[in-house]
């Protein structure tokens, strides 16, 4: 179905909003629109904004937003950090399952208002009368909405390529809820020394790789996975983990058929995907069913590890990556 007119609809609300917005600003603006500024008067505390940077600019947002709609990528890091949106677009089935309990009643209390960012409802949007909305999607999504969000409020928008940490940086910002990210990162770095030092010999030594399949994998193939949880083990870790030579794709781009299984022989150890509960991924079943992986000296000696990595675009995720991959290392001989 096309969607042309709900967004004519929808760039007619906004138009409406934005003249309204327009004239209270008329009615209330002191002329100062550069940098941290309050109104001046008790009555206008609520109209305090501040200035963030973002992809689509420097924007001016609530210094205390009440009202969030989340976009895309920013739905789940704004809720792990004890965000509640009022709007969001779907997450995925695997995204909701292995969300905390109370971060998942707080996704399911907002307004879905889309299937993705370029699909977004925008009726429906500046029906929730949001006075911030969070964004991050591609470049083609924001060419197709972009300027009908801002026409309905402050909108800060993040690129696909921005690094998970400055994400999480960002989001913490301007949703107002820089607290729990400071939490959450004393956690992270308290469980990275943790590892460094209990495996210390572990990581000197010892040669990894993380193999991976997606839904998304054509049947009979497998990845090397050197982007996601991986590259926090690898950089923040420090684990012996391989990676793309610089300037190229990253391995986790090129499918491997299972003929390749083989070729994992010359690492140490493997990990490998599994659930909250341990097992296997539903993806990456099919490679630990067949006999080559079985064969594997690093699966055949129980040096082949299942670590769950709920995601890794905010701090709470990978922090409980970091206390699966923590248990782990624990099942190696040789630990220091």
């Amino acid at each position: 179905m096309s969607n042309a007119p709900l967004m004519r609809r929808g760039a007619a609300v906004a138009a409406a909003l934005m003249s309204a917005s327009l004239v209270l600003t008329a009615c209330g603006g002191d002329g100062d629109d550069t940098g941290d500024k309050a109104a001046g008067t008790r009555s206008d505390k609520a109209a305090e904004t501040r200035s963030v940077k973002a992809e689509n600019g420097t924007i001016e947002v609530p210094a205390a937003p009440k009202r969030i709609v989340t976009i895309g990528n920013t739905n789940l890091p704004f809720i792990d950090l004890g965000g509640e949106p009022v709007g969001v677009t779907e997450a995925s089935g695997s995204e909701l399952d292995v969300l905390p309990e109370e971060q998942r009643t707080a996704y399911e209390a907002a307004e879905i208002i889309g299937t993705s960012g370029g699909e977004v409802d925008l009726e429906k949007l500046a029906a929730l009368k949001p006075d911030l909305i969070l964004v991050q999607f591609s470049s083609d999504d924001w060419d197709k909405v972009g300027k009908q969000l801002e026409a309905i409020a402050p909108t800060v928008s993040w690129g696909l390529d921005t690094e998970w940490k400055a994400f999480a940086d960002a989001i913490a910002g301007a949703g107002n809820v820089a607290d729990a990210l400071k939490q959450q990162k004393a956690e992270f770095k308290e469980k990275v020394a943790k590892i460094q030092e209990t495996y210390g010999k572990i990581i000197k030594d010892t040669s990894f790789v993380d193999v991976s399949r997606g839904d998304w994998s054509d049947p009979g193939t497998f990845y090397i996975a050197d982007i996601g949880c991986s590259e926090i083990a690898r950089d923040d870790i420090g684990l012996d983990l391989p990676e793309a030579a610089e300037g190229k794709d990253p391995l986790a781009y090129e499918s491997l058929p299972f003929e390749q299984i083989s070729e994992l022989s010359e690492y140490d150890v493997i990990t490998y995907p599994v659930d909250a509960g341990g097992k296997p991924t539903a993806p990456f079943k099919p490679v630990v069913e067949t006999n080559t992986w079985k064969a594997l000296p690093a699966v055949s000696s129980g040096r082949a590890l299942g670590v769950f990595c709920p995601g890794n675009n905010s701090y709470g995720p990978v922090n409980r990556y970091l206390d699966s991959l923590d248990s782990a290392l624990a099942t190696l001989p040789g630990k220091q």
